[in-house]
Order: C-alpha cells, then sequence, then structure tokens
C-alpha cells in the first residue's frame, strides 16, 4: 500500500480543495470552514490510498497527472469562467475518481469504516514511514476520528459536505468501482476490521 506516499500530496491537496469549496463550510478564515475541510480531507486521503494502492502508482499519477477537475466542475456546476486563469492551475491536479470515493465515504459512515480499515490493514508493517496513529479504546484510528466519528461541531460545519443528496452526482461517478474494491454491498453493508472481545 502506498500510505502515507509524498508522491500523492499534490493530488490529495487539490481533491481537497475542490471538495471544501464545492461543499464549503463557512468562509474561507472560519473554524467551520477548517472543520469542514479537515473531514475532507481525511476522506480523500484514504480515497487516495485505495486509488494508488502501491509506490509505484503514486510515482506515476505524479508523473502522468490525474486528469483533472473538468467532469467534476460539470457535474458541481462550480465550472471555473476561464480554467487556464492565473491561480486555476490547481484544477489539473484533482483526481476525478478520488474525489468521487471521498464523497461516498463522506456520505456513508459505513462505508468510511470499510474504507479506513482496508487502508490501515494493507499498510506495511517493516518499514519505517509514518503509519496512522493507534485507535483509540472503541477501536478507531485516531488519524480519522473526524471522518469516521464527527462531533457536533464537525457535524455543523460539514453540513453540506456530507450531505448526501447534495454529494450524490459526484459519488455516484465512481461509487460501483468501490464497492467493488471494498467487496461492499449497496445495501447491508457490514464493516470490516471490527474488534472484537476476546
Amino acid at each position: 500500500m502506498a500510505g502515507p506516499s509524498t508522491a500523492l500530496s499534490p493530488v490529495i491537496a487539490a481533491s481537497t480543495h475542490w471538495l471544501a469549496r464545492a461543499y464549503p463550510g463557512g468562509e474561507s478564515n472560519t473554524v467551520s470552514h477548517t472543520l469542514a475541510e479537515l473531514q475532507a480531507r481525511q476522506a480523500v486521503t484514504v480515497a487516495a490510498w485505495l486509488r494508488y494502492p502501491t509506490e509505484i502508482d503514486a510515482a506515476l499519477v505524479a508523473i502522468a497527472g490525474p486528469g483533472g477537475s473538468a467532469i467534476l466542475d460539470w457535474k458541481a456546476g462550480s465550472e471555473p469562467d476561464d480554467e487556464f486563469a492565473e491561480g486555476e492551475g490547481w484544477r489539473t491536479w484533482v483526481d476525478e475518481v478520488v474525489v468521487s470515493w471521498a464523497a461516498c465515504l463522506l456520505a456513508d459512515p459505513l462505508l468510511a469504516r470499510r474504507g479506513v480499515d482496508s487502508v490501515i490493514a494493507a499498510l506495511p508493517m517493516p518499514d519505517q514511514r509514518p503509519r496512522p496513529a493507534g485507535r483509540r479504546a472503541g477501536g478507531m484510528p485516531t488519524e480519522f476520528r473526524r471522518l469516521l466519528q464527527p462531533d457536533n461541531r464537525d457535524r455543523e460545519a460539514a453540513a453540506l459536505l456530507r450531505h448526501p443528496d447534495l454529494l450524490e452526482p459526484i459519488a455516484a461517478l465512481h461509487r460501483d468501482t468501490l464497492l467493488y474494491l471494498l467487496g461492499a454491498e449497496l445495501n447491508g453493508l457490514a464493516p470490516l476490521g471490527v474488534d472484537h472481545a476476546p
């Protein structure tokens, strides 16, 4: 698993920025905006690690580019007046599949848990790369707490970002692929990696 590969940093940053702009939590200098963006980043990070599961995958997307945000912009009605204008270059680093998968994770808590468990289970043990922080008593990876168990402030900030109906045009683009990857069914989803009592 690629895990925290620095090669994915531009993709994660741009895809997070796209989600935070499309489904804002408030003005850019507010706490609500920051909380919504943190949730978007956690969902995008999980989606990117699932999308590019090896270091080679991560390196290749860094070379070839992820494809850009054109279809996402059209689906969300957020097309820029001039995509070649100064300051719009970040859109070329948006990954359509990563954003779609992140939207699926934000809209469905059980699917989010399944995605996080899959990512953590696949991270290699022997090397010294940074790994997600350990689980709390409830068995939840603390690095993805805002994605998996948002508190009231998180939920209020992400009212748009987590709204299933608003996310549907984006989530539907590549949901089937994510469900197939995670071995999930559309209904009756059971989370993986649930802690069992000894």
